[in-house]
Parts: structure tokens; C-alpha cells; sequence
């Protein structure tokens, strides 16, 4: 089992997120992963800052740890071609420790350029496919053109391209997204423990690696780590279609008025109890997850990590499907 740490670039300013991944590197987590955003989900959380700069300056500042993004959707506010480049670049940068998640995105953060946001899952799941086409075309290298249904490359060549080109793990929640991560993908993205997501991966011949986000907030005590979670996470509550559509935070704020701390105690593992943290794991672990990031929605991340270090780091390592552990 791998173990990442999440940098909350909702919550955090960039040097703030590229100190957390040194602390996480010398905690011994394998990787951090960062969200892409435009916008953060909730105005309360006040941060969000180019997750590619931060990559950067975290490639700069540590020399072990792997770096991906969960996730970056390559069809409205960035090219794929775009994105090839950039992640050519960082590959190059970090040294070959570099992951490219990628999804089909949020009208969060792709409506701000102005050029809409496709109103159908299978429209956005067809431009997610020729964005992944454009990436493996351009990464094979040489002057390449695409002509696609939505998206097209005129004459285009990354020049600096590593000898090993970067794992592409794609964001899957359901059947056709799955699929999509099998045919396209070197691996799986996920934020829900579901087994029959991994179970269409691998029907549909994926055998990469598997990575989800694991729900968790630390603190000393529990009342204080549910009503953190409260605080910044509430929106993660509303689900997939009505996180993926809203445009605002404004918005997210007035669709999570209902959501109770109760409500966080049940989805995130919150507290200073290591057994709870295990407990909300092993359900991502038994739905056929390898790659576990920790999500921590706490008020303390100096705090979360230490407390990962001294309580969590071997026996996560250990989880295996259906509660057996190494």
C-alpha cells in the first residue's frame, strides 16, 4: 500500500502547500497530491493558488517524494496540449517522480474562461478522451496535428520530453469514466469507496495503480475535528452531480447549509482515535484502492502529520482487502 498526503490548495497559499510537502517527504509519506482548482469550494477556505507553480517549487524543495495532481482537467481552462508540455516539464523537473491525474472537471473552475461548460457527463467524458489522445500524441513526440470532434492541435511538438514519460491516472466514479482510465489511462483515480468503481477498471482491462482520497480530519478531540471538517468540507457532502455542476462557492455555501457535524463523524474519521482512521481506510482498501491519499480536513497540519508519523504509517501500509492486514 502507498500512502499520500493531500495538499489542499482550497485551504492553504502556495508557500504554505510547498512547506507541508517538505514536512510530508521527512514523515515519509511516497507522495503528495494537489488539486487544480481555479476556485476554492467554499469562500471560508480562502485559498487557490496555480497548483503548477506550487508543483514546481515543491520538485525545487524536496528529492524523494512523488508529486501528482488530483486532478487537472485538460479540455476547457487549459489545452491538452498545455498540459502535455507542462507535465513533460515537471516529469524533467521532479526527476521522473511526477503523476498526471486527470478528470473531466467542474464548472467551478472551468467556466471562468468564458467558453461554457459542457451540460452532459458524456460530452465532457468524449472531450476528456481527445484531451488524453492529444497528450499520448504529443508525448510520442515530433510535430503532431489532431482534428477531434471537440478539440483539435494544429502543427504542435513538446520539445523537452523525459525518457519516461509520466503515469497518467484518470478520475473514474462511474462505468464509462472507469473505462476511460483502462483504455487511456495508466491508472485510476477515485474519491469514493465504491468496489464496483475498480471493478469496471479492471473489467475493462486496467491493471495500473489505484489511487483514492480517504476522508479524515485531526485534531486532539473529536468535537473540534468534525466541526473543522464542517467548516472547509461540508461541499464534499453534496455529491458527484452537484459538485461537478455549481459555479461558485457562493453556490456550494447555500447547497451545504444542511449538512450537520453529525454528518461529517459519519464519512470522515475524525479525532485523535488511530483505530477510526484505520476504520474509514480499510473500506477504501477493500473496495481494491492501493494508492490512499490522506485528506486531512483538520485545523492543524503540522499536528495531522506527526500524529500520521507516530500512529498511522505502519499499519496503513498494512491494510489489505476485506479487513486482512501483511
Amino acid at each position: 500500500m502507498q500512502i499520500g498526503y493531500k495538499l489542499t490548495a482550497e485551504s492553504f497559499g502556495p508557500a504554505e502547500l510547498v512547506r507541508q510537502a517538505v514536512l510530508a517527504e521527512e514523515a515519509g509519506f511516497d507522495f503528495v497530491e494537489i488539486s487544480d482548482h481555479y476556485h476554492p469550494w467554499l469562500d471560508s477556505q480562502g485559498h487557490s493558488p496555480f497548483a503548477w507553480t506550487v508543483l514546481g517549487g515543491i520538485a525545487a524543495k524536496t528529492s524523494r517524494i512523488g508529486l501528482a495532481t488530483g486532478v487537472t482537467c485538460p479540455t476547457v481552462r487549459y489545452h491538452p496540449a498545455i498540459i502535455a508540455q507542462a507535465a513533460a516539464t515537471l516529469a524533467l523537473m521532479s526527476e521522473g517522480r511526477f503523476v498526471l491525474g486527470l478528470g473531466s472537471g467542474e464548472r467551478l473552475n472551468e467556466h471562468v474562461v468564458g467558453h461554457g461548460f459542457p451540460d452532459t457527463v458524456r460530452t465532457r467524458h468524449e472531450m476528456l478522451r481527445e484531451a488524453l489522445e492529444i497528450i499520448r500524441l504529443l508525448w510520442s513526440g515530433g510535430y503532431q496535428s489532431y482534428e477531434g470532434k471537440y478539440l483539435r492541435l494544429e502543427d504542435a511538438r513538446v520539445f523537452d520530453l523525459p525518457e519516461e514519460l509520466p503515469l497518467i491516472a484518470v478520475a473514474g466514479s462511474g462505468k464509462a469514466s472507469a473505462r476511460l482510465a483502462a483504455e487511456l489511462g495508466d491508472g485510476l483515480f477515485a474519491n469514493e469507496d465504491k468496489p464496483e468503481i475498480v471493478q469496471h477498471y479492471r473489467d475493462a482491462g486496467g491493471t495500473g495503480p489505484r489511487y483514492a482520497e480517504v476522508p479524515m480530519a485531526w485534531a486532539p478531540d473529536e468535537d473540534t475535528a468534525a466541526k473543522a471538517a464542517l467548516e472547509s468540507s461540508r461541499w464534499a457532502m453534496t455529491g458527484w452531480k452537484v459538485m461537478s455542476e455549481l459555479p461558485n462557492p457562493v453556490n456550494f455555501d447555500a447547497a451545504s447549509t444542511t449538512v450537520r457535524k453529525e454528518d461529517m463523524l459519519e464519512k470522515f474519521a475524525c479525532g485523535p482515535e488511530p483505530s477510526r482512521y484505520l476504520e474509514v481506510a480499510q473500506k477504501f482498501a477493500d473496495a481494491g484502492f492501493d494508492h490512499l491519499v490522506m485528506q486531512n480536513a483538520g485545523p492543524d497540519p503540522d499536528g495531522f502529520i506527526d500524529f500520521y508519523q507516530r500512529e498511522l504509517d505502519g499499519p496503513m501500509r498494512q491494510l489489505k482487502p476485506n479487513g486482512k492486514q501483511a
